[in-house]
């Protein structure tokens, strides 16, 4: 995940309003200092269990909501699952000290909007902060890392192929970053990264980032076209 982001992009000039859900009272507390070093972004409302999160998200109808994987005997990810069907004005990433695959799978079927790691330095949890607020889905550097070397995992029968450009969208796609950075990156427009994104959720019968990015996490990159015979 890039930092990549401008601060106060969410809704013009008004902060990021955000809450913290973790069962472990320093760490709560840390994470908001982290956050509120910025001027863009304010926590709102802070819990430490299941119903008491969906209690905060009622009352305060936050951006964004930062939820630890394990609350007390249940889990951040059906919370995602619940917030998915009441608040879906709330994009919810989890940050987690948990880096298995199976449960970013989760996550994202889910539907969370991002999945951190609580080692990620605290500039990058920041921009992460920032991109979901203006729509984008994001990955801690770890997973993303773990994602460039997708091509190992099972390949989907049938799967279409992508040309190397569309292969090159999807994986910074998968790596957080919006559009514009995309653009950037590969010194093309960004109205050019629009149709190469268009193409691939068509291509792969996909209708969000966040369904790209857990299709990539269960397939690995979609195969790219065979290579020309004599080539």
């Amino acid at each position: 995940m890039s930092g990549h982001t401008d601060a106060g992009a969410q809704g013009g000039d008004r902060p990021l309003r955000v809450v913290v859900i973790d069962d472990h009272e320093v760490l709560r507390a840390g994470t908001k200092q982290v956050l509120e070093t910025t001027d863009d972004i304010v926590v709102v409302g802070e819990a430490d269990t299941w119903d008491t999160a969906l209690a905060v998200i009622e009352q305060h109808r936050p951006d964004v909501a930062l939820v630890d994987i394990q609350l007390a005997g249940r889990n951040g990810i059906d919370l995602a699952r619940e917030l998915m069907a009441d608040h879906s004005d709330t994009r919810l990433v989890i940050l987690s000290a948990y880096d298995d695959d199976s449960f970013i799978r989760r996550a994202f079927e889910a539907g969370v909007a991002g999945y951190l790691l609580k080692t990620m330095p605290r500039n990058d949890l920041i921009n992460a902060i920032r991109a979901v607020g203006m729509g984008t889905t994001v990955l801690d550097p770890a997973v993303s890392a773990r994602l460039a070397g997708a091509n190992t995992l099972v390949e989907v029968a049938g799967a279409p192929r992508l040309t190397l450009r569309e292969q090159e969208v999807v994986a910074l796609v998968a790596d957080g970053l919006s559009n514009k950075a995309i653009a950037i990156r590969l010194g093309v427009s960004t109205r050019t990264v629009e149709g190469h994104v268009n193409h691939v959720f068509t291509k792969l019968d996909l209708e969000s980032r966040t369904e790209l990015v857990r299709y990539v996490l269960t397939n690995g990159l979609p195969p790219a076209p065979a290579a020309p015979a004599g080539s």
